[in-house]
């Protein structure tokens, strides 16, 4: 995405990487203007950007008038969205959708709802009107973490084979667009992220392995598409492994994002768990 004249949009969901963009952007000097999902954006943006709207997930009709009337022409989405909510009770009341979200969801035809196609067709939705969509990190690409071993902690010859276990089977879920992260021990699978997402999957894996010393791999799918959903880590990831029992965390250099790095490694440290970015 060129980074040229005009107001770059941020449709901003949950964490801190909406926030770290929106800092990154104000420091290049750029006006950013930000659509905020309800429910899932922090307040703390609005002061960060130059104009700032509330949206519910349900309402893309609003969200892409926000842009327009703030001539917005090219956007990128950052943060989390909580997949779970399209399954809730009562979804259309509780999020009272705009037609033009409920034309979106009942008349795309789209095949499925995986997490690829849905973001894809969204981000269709807007070039529509004009909005195109590009990578936040294209702002921030130091976010992307580098190969090696990043925490004082390095593997084990054990934990290496888990570690090689574990990435294969993470590709293969994200080929399938399922999930990004599986967790196993000994070689064995314990959990796989699917719609309840990496700290849930993490989890269930220290439920089900109560002796602890499993290994989470985290991976981009190998169709990762830049513009949303790319892998990302930081202190929750690091407190869910140790309240869980997790001992390994294995990512994927240049396509994984760690938030506040720093603050992130030197919990890990504190914590005696290893990362590590292949």
């Amino acid at each position: 995405m060129e980074q040229g004249s005009g107001a770059v949009g941020l449709l901003a969901g949950s964490g801190r990487f909406p926030v770290i963009f929106a800092e990154k952007a104000r420091r290049l000097g750029l006006s950013v203007v930000c659509v905020g999902i309800r429910h899932e954006a922090t307040p703390e943006l609005a002061k960060l950007v130059d104009r700032f709207y509330w949206a519910g997930v349900g309402r893309l009709g609003r969200m892409i008038k926000c842009f327009r009337r703030e001539g917005v022409r090219r956007a990128v989405m950052a943060g989390k969205i909580q997949k779970t909510r399209i399954h809730s009770p009562r979804r259309w009341l509780r999020y009272w959708p705009d037609w033009r979200a409920i034309r979106f969801w009942y008349l795309s035809g789209r095949a499925d709802n995986k997490d690829d196609t849905l973001l894809k067709a969204v981000i269709d939705e807007f070039a529509h009107d004009g909005i195109h969509f590009g990578s936040a990190l294209e702002y921030c690409p130091e976010l992307l973490v580098k190969s090696g071993n990043l925490t004082v902690r390095v593997p084990t010859s054990s934990e290496e084979a888990d570690i090689a276990f574990g990435w294969e089977l993470a590709k293969e879920m994200g080929r399938l667009d399922v999930g990004q992260s599986v967790s196993v021990r000994e070689r064995a699978v314990l959990a796989v992220e699917a719609i309840e997402g990496t700290d849930q999957a993490i989890r269930r894996a220290g439920e089900l392995c109560p002796r602890g010393g499993f290994t989470v791999v985290k991976v981009a799918k190998p169709q990762q598409d830049m513009r949303f959903d790319v892998p990302t880590i930081g202190r929750d990831t690091v407190e869910t492994m140790q309240r869980s029992g997790g001992r390994v965390l294995a990512v994927e250099a240049g396509k994984t994002i760690i938030i506040d790095e720093a603050e992130t490694l030197a919990l890990a440290d504190r914590y005696g768990i290893t990362i590590v970015a292949r």
